[in-house]
Formats: structure tokens, C-alpha cells, sequence
């Protein structure tokens, strides 16, 4: 597997993997609010923060150039470099529980150490995404704040969790 960084082509492909409402908020929180999501939804959403250069979405690649994976990096604070937040963690339908997501996530926390210099890294994850937190906990992220998030298809909890880099 290899990340590289998104290209917008790639949009087309992610989201077709979101093939439901409830995909698309356990994907993405509220920040599209649109069902079904567009290509054109994404690059708008991403390219003012890609501008911004405090915003990093990367696509993973199995060996044959597969596109089978999505997430992006981003400081959550402005004056503040020493922690970056995943996000818009997605995997291919047919790669999942493989282990895809977690090879593609390590590759990111060393992306985040090794470029960004971070020391944290946080992420959200809603309680109705079992899969996913087992995955950020295998990589050594713990929680460390829950609350309840109201979405358009109902009232989520979600559980913020962060992993300390050395």
C-alpha cells in the first residue's frame, strides 16, 4: 500500500463508497449534509482548505494503483502546530476488515510525525461505528471526551480520541 496525495479524479470514486444517509454522516459529520454526495461536493469542500495548507487529504493505493482508501489531516487550531486531527476516514466496501484502513492510518501517523512534526494526533469516531474505533484503538488511540452529536438522522454519540506521538 502507498498514500499519495488526493487528486480530484479520486472524488468520483469516493463517493460512490458512500452508498447510504447514515454512510455519509458516520463519514464526514455534518460537513456536507447532502445525500447522495457528489464529487463536485467534495472538491468544493476541499479546495479552499487545501489552500489554506493546514489541510491534507491523502488517498491510499493497493499495488496494482487501486484507489482503496481515503482520510485527510488538518490542524484543528490555528495557533496551534503541535496537534492535527484525522478525518473523513474511509475505506473501500470491498477492502474492509482487511486491515486496509489500519496500514493506510499507520502510514498516516508516520506522515504526521515525520512531515508535520505533530506530537497528537485526534480524532472523532460516533459509537454506531464499532469497526472503526476497534481499528483507531488497535493503532493506540484512547478516548478522551464523548458527547452527543446532533446529526440529520438522529442524535449520535461520538467519542473524541487522540494517540501521543514519541
Amino acid at each position: 500500500m502507498i498514500l499519495r496525495a488526493f487528486q480530484e479524479q479520486d472524488a468520483d470514486i469516493i463517493c460512490k463508497w458512500i452508498t447510504s444517509e447514515a454512510d455519509l454522516y458516520r463519514w464526514s459529520g455534518d460537513r456536507f449534509n447532502r445525500f447522495p454526495l457528489s464529487a463536485t461536493d467534495i472538491r468544493e469542500n476541499y479546495a479552499p482548505q487545501i489552500e489554506s495548507g493546514r489541510f491534507f487529504p491523502f488517498c491510499a493505493e493497493d499495488a496494482d494503483g487501486r484507489l482503496i482508501g481515503h482520510f485527510i489531516i488538518r490542524y484543528p487550531k490555528a495557533d496551534d502546530n503541535r496537534t492535527v486531527r484525522f478525518g473523513f476516514v474511509i475505506v473501500d466496501p470491498a477492502y474492509k476488515g482487511k486491515g486496509c484502513g489500519r496500514s493506510m492510518l499507520r502510514l498516516g501517523i508516520r506522515f504526521a510525525q515525520e512531515h508535520l512534526h505533530a506530537e497528537r494526533i485526534s480524532l472523532g469516531v460516533f459509537t454506531n461505528n464499532e469497526p472503526a474505533r476497534r481499528c483507531y484503538e488497535a493503532l493506540g488511540f484512547r478516548a478522551y471526551s464523548s458527547g452527543i452529536c446532533k446529526m440529520p438522522v438522529g442524535s449520535w454519540e461520538c467519542t473524541d480520541m487522540e494517540l501521543f506521538l514519541q
